[in-house]
């Protein structure tokens, strides 16, 4: 782990493949990671626990991203007891294949509160602590479907193309601010949302993939890493794709 620990960042969706991925690095970055889920309480618990046995720093904070006053709550309490939030990233998340006609409006309620009414939550209670230091990042995961769109996944790719628009119209407003917001678009990554992928649906996406091999966790953690370090100052409302050259 990093000597050095910088602000507090906030991951939420922290127990899942991706989210879990992005919590270790950003430790072992410098970061202060407030460790951020709904449900998953014991996976996230665990996940802090081995981040501070290897050195880091991690508390976690339970909290649904769907309701605006709990968001709002949980942020200031990470703001005022774990440490000056310098680095959000907007990481939870769920997945759906429906046909269109089979969308039913609970469904569609689900997909877009949760893949996107909460990073916009998420976003409005931390960004007036980063607008008064004028300083920190925003950083959204959307996803290679909300750059090409998904057949049978069309609130999906809806929810993630509307994260695309929120980071780019954002990053205008939040520039004078000395603010950066970014956002991760993975492709086809091993996770438990893949988990219900057979072998030959693997390997056929694996062969429409340039790199020739499916990615990890990891990648997307990485290309977070690098959005969220000193080398990103000058990169804001960009859309980083992790997707192995599938979509080019």
């Amino acid at each position: 782990m990093s000597a050095e620990i910088k602000k507090t960042a906030v991951v939420t969706g922290a127990a899942g493949g991706i989210g879990s991925a992005v919590c270790r690095r950003l430790a072992r970055d410098g970061f202060k990671t407030a460790v951020c889920c709904r449900t998953s309480i014991e996976k996230a618990q665990k996940l802090a626990f081995e981040i501070n046995e290897e050195g880091g720093c991690a508390e976690v904070f339970q909290f649904d991203i769907k309701n605006s006053e709990a968001v709002t709550l949980a942020i200031s309490r990470i703001e005022k007891e774990f440490g000056e939030i310098g680095l959000l990233v907007n990481n939870a998340g769920i997945a759906n294949q429906s046909l269109f006609t089979d969308i039913t409006d609970e469904i569609w309620k689900e997909m877009i509160d949760t893949n996107l009414t909460g990073a916009f939550y998420c976003s409005r209670a931390a960004l007036p602590f980063m607008i008064r230091r004028k300083a920190g990042k925003i950083i959204n995961i959307a996803s290679i479907w909300g750059e090409t769109g998904g057949s049978c996944e069309v609130h999906y790719s809806a929810a993630k193309a509307g994260i695309i628009g929120l980071t780019k119209a954002l990053a205008k407003e939040t520039g004078l601010s000395g603010i950066t917001v970014n956002c991760v678009s993975p492709g086809v990554i091993l996770t438990d949302m893949t988990s219900h992928f057979d072998r030959g649906v693997l390997d056929a996406l694996k062969e429409e993939t340039p790199l020739n091999r499916i990615g990890t966790p990891e990648d997307v953690a990485g290309a977070v890493s690098f959005l969220a370090s000193s080398d990103a100052d000058f990169i804001t409302g960009q859309d980083i794709a992790v997707n192995g050259g599938m979509f080019i």
